[in-house]
């Protein structure tokens, strides 16, 4: 039996897309925060977010605004680009 894209919802199929990328994207805010020697709740301070509203973007299940997006690039001294390189 195959499996195309066709014979799944698109609904199911867009939303373990999205929770993919929702997944990498949090795996990268991690890795650049840990590379500043930053905790969670020191890098939610410096970006004026919640210590849990960190934890749920770095964990995938926390959907960032764009102005969210601007405010942790900038906590993390890169572009917001550089925050979807590779994903």
């Amino acid at each position: 039996m195959t499996i195309s894209p066709w014979s799944i919802s698109p609904h199911k199929w867009v939303n373990s897309r999205v929770k993919s990328l929702s997944i990498r994207f949090g795996e990268r805010v991690r890795e650049l925060r840990k590379g500043l020697d930053l905790s969670q709740e020191e890098f939610a301070d410096l970006c004026g977010f919640d210590r849990t509203y960190v934890s749920g973007i770095e964990r995938g299940v926390r959907n960032p605004s764009l102005s969210a997006i601007e405010t942790l690039a900038k906590s993390l001294r890169v572009s917001a680009g550089r925050l979807f390189e590779g994903l």
